[in-house]
């Protein structure tokens, strides 16, 4: 099964986090089926804190993928309607 996650990235006490398709057995940093967008949480608001690819993002939706609970309260924030 397909689940829009969380990746986490940059360095101790800066996270950066991308927001990725990946299969659920997959490890939380492990191998990414499609990135789909990024997620600065100490960026601030704008262009550099969050950026999706809707379309990417709706698509993935329909097959069936689950979200994360952080990534659904993102989509959520952005409008995007999460099943």
């Amino acid at each position: 099964m397909v689940k829009l996650r969380l990746k986490r990235m940059g360095r101790r006490h800066r996270p950066f986090y991308r927001i990725n398709a990946m299969d659920t057995h997959t490890p939380r940093d492990g191998r990414v089926i499609e990135e789909l967008g990024f997620y600065d949480p100490l960026a601030p608001e704008g262009d550099k804190q969050l950026k999706l690819n809707e379309e990417r993002i709706r698509y993935w939706l329909s097959q069936g993928a689950a979200t994360s609970e952080t990534v659904q309260a993102i989509l959520k924030k952005k409008g995007i309607a999460a099943q």
